[in-house]
């Protein structure tokens, strides 16, 4: 994560904590066991607040508490730890703060009556031998322009003697650095910090992620917590959310709303969003009609090699649902005309560009049919080697397609996210079974 104070640099026993995270962290021989994701520390009433420990990132981003008391050396690039971490999963406790994820964007007043400032950055200064405290706050004084809108000023820094409300937000939190650190970060990734943060600061940065990434991010997060965050947005932003997610995604979060609601936002999303989602909402869960996106890749036989590539590039698709193309008589848009059979990419890429996929297609792939189970989607993706099961009706109309990531998320425990979770030989044998 990179610091929003570039210029500030470490002097000495002092170091700033958006340069800190993201730093890598050694053992004493030198081998990289982790990276720095955030800072904890305690902040009282009175006193100056202490760094406890650090969140440290290891393997498949599991992230561990690492006690300041066994830091032996903060330098610029590297963090050296006594030896091997506990590899427990951190749990954030009630009178803990992150200071990355929760102080940044902090709003506090000064106790000189100058007005608000905002955290921009924070600089730990070690005291003792591995005893460290938050000495100092990069602030940025926030103003209000004529129509009331709050603007940035000056910059300076201050020590934490100098504000007051270091402890609790002035208003809703900002949450502009927590969001720009995670802008590279894939969907699933930003999920998980979510999933870490106190309940009102996962819905403060969720309330301020653009609608697509929002959508994206609702579609890796549990139900709980997706409904939970939906439920908190304003009805007009929450359709607007639903409105780019994926239709089976946006059908199964509004199965978890009371009724009431869901049909309130369905009146309030764009049309033709609406009706794909209440045409996959009259299908059980465990079904292949319930796990289906009304928006496969969908081409006439007499397209070309060339149009179908342009239209797989598209980035709103899946990877599982882009890998393979149906081909159908027309009406293109779901349900379609009659399946005719599937292009599989790798395939296309060994064709000229012109070459009709009429002329290369797979008949031999057998679509669903919605009312399938599980069992039958899975058996099916196994014999073929496919990454996505075309989904038709009695008369060979295209309704969608359920990929192999949505079937996966079907047969594992609802919380296999969480990096301890496990199952059994047996309990996926009993999944797949129904």
């Amino acid at each position: 994560m990179a610091s929003v104070t570039e210029n500030l640099r470490t002097r000495g026993t002092r170091v700033f904590v958006g340069k800190l995270a993201g730093t890598g962290v050694f053992d004493p021989i030198g081998d990289q066991v982790g990276r720095v994701y955030d800072v904890i520390s305690i902040i009282r009433v009175t006193g100056a607040p202490q760094v406890v420990g650090l969140v440290v990132e290891v393997t498949n981003r599991r992230r561990v508490f690492v006690p300041i008391s066994r830091v032996t050396t903060i330098k610029p690039g590297a963090v050296i730890t006594t030896g091997l971490l506990n590899m427990r999963r951190f749990n954030q406790r009630d009178a803990e703060t992150l200071i990355v994820s929760q102080l940044f964007d902090r709003v506090v007043r000064m106790r000189d009556g100058s007005g608000e400032v905002r955290i921009k950055d924070v600089a730990m200064e070690q005291r003792l031998p591995r005893e460290w405290r938050i000495a100092e706050l990069y602030v940025e004084r926030v103003t209000k322009s004529t129509f009331g809108f709050k603007r940035a000023g000056e910059t300076l820094l201050v020590s934490t003697s100098e504000v007051s409300g270091l402890a609790s937000q002035i208003g809703t939190q900002d949450a502009t650095s927590l969001i720009a650190t995670t802008h590279d970060m894939k969907a699933a990734d930003l999920a998980d910090i979510l999933r870490d943060l106190p309940n009102e600061r996962m819905h403060e940065v969720a309330s301020q992620l653009a609608d697509e990434r929002l959508a994206d991010v609702l579609e890796e997060l549990p139900d709980d917590y997706s409904v939970s965050i939906l439920s908190d947005l304003q009805a007009k932003r929450a359709a607007d959310v639903l409105d780019v997610m994926q239709p089976d995604d946006a059908a199964d979060l509004m199965a978890q709303l009371a009724p009431k609601k869901a049909q309130n936002l369905l009146n309030l999303m764009e049309p033709e969003e609406a009706e794909d989602v209440r045409r996959l909402m009259i299908y059980e869960d465990n079904t292949a009609g319930g796990l289906m996106t009304t928006e496969p890749v969908i081409l006439p036989p007499d397209a070309t090699v060339a149009q179908l590539l342009a239209n797989v590039r598209n980035e709103d698709i899946p990877p599982a649902l882009a890998a393979l193309a149906i081909v159908t008589r027309p009406p293109l848009e779901t349900p379609t005309g009659k399946f005719i059979g599937v292009i599989h990419i790798q395939q296309a890429l060994r064709e000229p560009p012109q070459t009709l996929l009429g002329t290369i297609v797979d008949t031999d792939i057998e679509a669903a049919h919605p009312e399938d189970s599980i069992s039958s989607l899975t058996r099916t993706l196994a014999m073929y080697n496919l990454t996505a099961v075309p989904i038709v009706d009695d008369l060979g109309h295209v309704l969608g397609a359920v990929s192999v990531d949505d079937v996966l998320d079907n047969l594992l425990p609802e919380d296999w996210r969480d990096q301890d979770a496990e199952i059994t030989e047996a309990e996926m044998e009993g999944r797949i079974n129904g």
